[in-house]
């Protein structure tokens, strides 16, 4: 059976500025293609240029006249995180739309970011904490729209509150669950946070369901030489239409949370076929372990000790 196309309204971005983490490749070059499309300037801050060059040029292929332009980050590399806001702070143009996207999976093997973290807490949560932190004047003077994006995962797991940087019995999977938790929690808190000191901007998350993209792919550096075995049942039962989305559906929740004028702050969205795997974005019901608002003020404060972040009191 043929599979229904499925897709949004994007409303006319002319005159805002967007940042999207991960927009080299996967979910994030279909947002930035998207958000360029409806007229945002796009800036794609990336962590290998040549790589990000490509996914520039395949852009302009869709958009011609996209504005579109590269900044360096390493989301392993608070350094790297902290360039990237003093030069989008130097800049002095208001961000509109940020998008956390970026991310990495189960590295089979625990590794570690630059600064010591355990690399998925890391790069999935301190980084865009961090990024959030320095970006926030130019995400004030633009009222943005901060949209992060989950998965399923923050539905099972837990935070391992006794070892973050999972030191002892690394186990990959619980390890990524932990991040997006975390990010989750952060942008909730972030939410209540910017509520009470009226910091003028808004806080959400999405999550892409259960798609063939390449969180699960070959990555050597990594430690994963060829794709995983979860990443080719998915492709297949994807290819055969079956419950799970696709790459372009897969864009869509983080589509419509960041860009819709209805998408609502401190809501989550996500795919709304059977299982929250696939289909049309819409509104979804906070998962359970997001809604402590005592590990969201926890998580906050650590995080802040972590990667001594300047976030304001209130």
């Amino acid at each position: 059976m043929p599979r229904k196309n499925i897709d949004i309204q994007v409303p006319d971005l002319s005159g805002k500025r967007a940042v999207v983490t991960g927009a080299s490749d996967g979910i994030g070059l279909g947002l930035a293609t998207r958000l360029a499309a409806a007229g945002a300037e796009v800036i794609m801050p990336v962590r290998n240029r040549l790589k990000g060059e490509k996914a520039l040029d395949k852009i302009k292929q869709v958009v011609p006249a996209a504005e579109i332009s590269l900044r360096d980050l390493d989301l392993s590399s608070l350094n790297s995180v902290e360039s990237l806001g003093q030069t989008l702070r130097v800049e002095g143009q208001p961000i509109h739309i940020l998008i956390n996207n970026a991310g990495v999976m189960t590295p089979p093997n625990r590794q570690e970011t630059a600064d010591g973290f355990e690399l998925q807490f890391g790069a999935n949560y301190l980084g865009h904490f961090a990024l959030v932190a320095h970006l926030l004047p130019v995400l004030k003077a633009g009222q943005a729209r901060v949209t992060s994006q989950v998965s399923i995962a923050p539905n099972q797991g837990a935070i391992n509150w006794e070892d973050l940087n999972w030191e002892q019995n690394y186990q990959g999977m619980k390890a990524y669950s932990q991040s997006k938790i975390a990010l989750g929690l952060f942008s909730l808190e972030l939410d209540r946070r910017r509520q009470a000191g009226n910091w003028g901007i808004s806080s959400n998350l999405s999550h892409p369901g259960v798609a063939p993209m390449n969180l699960l792919a070959a990555r050597p550096e990594l430690g994963r030489s060829k794709d995983t075995p979860g990443r080719r049942i998915i492709r297949s039962l994807s290819d055969w239409g079956i419950i799970l989305g696709t790459v372009e559906s897969a864009k869509l929740p983080a589509l419509m949370a960041a860009t819709a004028p209805e998408a609502k702050s401190a809501a989550l969205y996500g795919p709304s076929g059977p299982g929250h795997l696939g289909g049309a974005p819409a509104e979804q019901r906070m998962y359970s372990r997001l809604r402590n608002t005592e590990d969201a003020k926890r998580i906050w404060k650590i995080s802040e000790e972590l990667v001594k972040a300047d976030f304001p009191k209130g």
